[in-house]
């Protein structure tokens, strides 16, 4: 049986869990915001399925809900934010007003994040700058979860990435993928359904491509595309670890469990100012959308989740009833 939820519902009973699992109550309204937004499009093992996790962290100190990020200005156009073992959306939003100033007046601003925390939907930050019309590229690595190509230990962690362009007259255009095949979150959804994986999602402990979820949860995720995934998991930990001094996929505690303290990962935005490039950019952009689009079949990315949304802000969502018990019970902990 499944429960029909507004989506401010959602917004309410994931601020409830995470306050009740220790949360402050600034922090834990963004957190809860970006809870709701993952629910409204459609993004369920990073929405209200992740919750449990966000609480058990909160609860075990991996991740500090009270944190007070700290901001420094390397440079006119560089800003760097240490989380302090906080949220990632909460030390984004702290600094999102200076570095938006930053944007404006340099035409282009890079900001890092470090000593952070998962940042679930990485589409969830690149609204935030496509809301102003700008141009955005945003990374952010994770724990350790997949082995280089011709290799079987991991080093690498999902490391989505994404980009968010404006264009004049519809829903801006938002892509966020992991350089894995897929989410780790998905291996660990089908092995609680006791169901396979599909082929070319993960590694067993052997090197060997399996569709067993379980083994796939003792090896190691594949790499989206092969060595071209590979390649961009490298590129996200360079810009977030390299450039941001948060630590390496490798160095940082699992964000899928208890052991270990605060996993210390980061994320990576640059944000452009199309209007000091490009005269008419959205309306240009919007012509390109247009010459996909008149092609039967063809999409945009980003259009799934936009029309999910869509509809969830006016009818709301169903969640399975035994989920929303579990996280009932992360209201009232005892």
């Amino acid at each position: 049986m499944n429960s029909r939820f507004t989506l401010q519902q959602v917004h309410e009973l994931a601020l409830q869990a995470l306050i009740s699992s220790g949360g402050g109550a600034q922090q834990s309204a963004v957190v809860a915001q970006s809870i709701a937004e993952a629910e409204a499009q459609g993004i369920r093992n990073v929405g209200l399925a992740y919750l449990p996790t966000y609480c058990a962290h909160l609860r075990c100190g991996k991740v500090d809900g009270h944190a007070l990020a700290r901001r420094e200005v390397t440079a006119p156009s560089i800003l760097q934010v240490d989380a302090n073992h906080g949220f990632a959306h909460t030390a984004f939003m702290s600094a999102l007003p200076e570095f938006m100033f930053m944007v404006r007046t340099q035409g282009i601003a890079l900001m890092t994040i470090r000593n952070s925390y998962s940042a679930g939907v990485l589409g969830w930050f690149i609204h935030r700058f496509v809301e102003h019309g700008l141009v955005s590229l945003a990374f952010s690595n994770a724990s350790a979860m997949m082995a280089p190509v011709g290799g079987s230990k991991p080093v690498f962690g999902t490391n989505p990435w994404g980009f968010g362009v404006p264009q004049e007259g519809a829903d801006a255009i938002v892509a966020d993928m992991s350089s894995t095949a897929t989410a780790r979150v998905n291996v660990i959804a089908a092995a609680r359904a006791g169901g396979p994986i599909p082929a070319g999602w993960a590694i067993d402990l052997d090197g060997r491509p399996t569709t067993d979820p379980q083994a796939a949860l003792a090896g190691t995720m594949a790499p989206a595309a092969g060595h071209k995934g590979y390649a961009l998991a490298l590129l996200v930990d360079v810009l977030v670890a390299g450039l941001g001094s948060a630590n390496w996929s490798f160095e940082a505690s699992s964000l899928l469990d208890d052991s270990g303290g605060p996993p210390g990962v980061g994320q990576c935005f640059i944000a452009i100012d199309p209007a000091r490039c490009a005269p008419g950019f959205a309306q240009r952009v919007a012509r390109l959308a247009q010459a996909i689009l008149e092609q039967e079949g063809a999409r945009l990315p980003g259009m799934g989740r936009a029309e999910h949304a869509a509809y969830a802000t006016t009818y709301g969502i169903e969640v399975p009833d035994d989920l929303v018990a579990e996280l009932r019970a992360l209201t009232h902990p005892g």
